[in-house]
């Protein structure tokens, strides 16, 4: 008889930095990539921010695999069907190590950013474990289904922007499915949301970055 059990053990993970954080920073970013990513190369998506006020950090997804079956190039996935569960406790206490790690200072602008698959973690954390910030960027993803509006009450819309950011010609986001998250955000938080598009697929894009420290 096949059974399935369960243990805990400590997983040790990287994380990846841009800049210092010194009395001269103004904004710290976290950023949350999508699959297919390592964070130290989506990073570099926010490397034209000014790098006196800017301070980046981005977790690491820790299931990482081959992409293209090639053997060559390593890529990461937050989350999968199987097991969901639990493999979002594991990423949320993998976010917990890296805020206690960094001890993001009270005056600073906190953002927090996710791209794609990276949302659903971003947001999930956002709601589970009540952080605050400045600006909660969705990019270019889908928000999970399971989040309620009671979820995010520590959140007030007047003090956090609220950003949903697609390209248009995202090939993941048809216009029914992007209806839908627009119902899904107005769910949360209302109508104080800001809608960006910019001309692209879905990627990355640094001109769409250095314009959101100014909204």
């Amino acid at each position: 008889m096949m059974n399935e059990k369960e243990i805990s053990y400590q997983v040790t993970n990287t994380y990846s930095t841009l800049n210092k954080l010194t009395p001269k920073t103004k904004n710290v970013w976290w950023v949350c990539h999508g699959i297919g990513y390592l964070s130290r190369y989506f990073i570099t998506y926010f490397s034209s921010l000014n790098a006196d006020e800017n301070y980046i950090i981005a977790p690491q997804a820790s299931s990482k695999y081959y992409l293209k079956n090639e053997y060559k190039y390593v890529g990461a996935s937050w989350l999968t069907k199987e097991n969901t569960a639990q493999e979002i406790e594991n990423v949320l206490r993998n976010f917990d190590a890296i805020y206690q790690a960094e001890q993001v200072p009270a005056h600073v602008n906190f953002y927090v950013l996710g791209f794609s698959q990276g949302v659903s973690v971003a947001m999930r954390w956002i709601a589970r474990r009540k952080i605050v910030c400045d600006q909660l960027i969705i990019y270019a993803g889908s928000i999970p289904t399971e989040l309620k509006k009671e979820d995010f009450s520590h959140i007030d819309t007047n003090e956090t922007k609220i950003i949903l950011i697609v390209g248009n010609r995202d090939e993941y986001l048809t216009e029914e499915r992007m209806q839908l998250e627009h119902k899904k955000v107005q769910t949360l938080f209302g109508n104080e949301y800001i809608f960006d598009i910019f001309d692209g697929a879905h990627i990355m894009s640094r001109k769409v970055i250095e314009t959101l420290d100014k909204k």
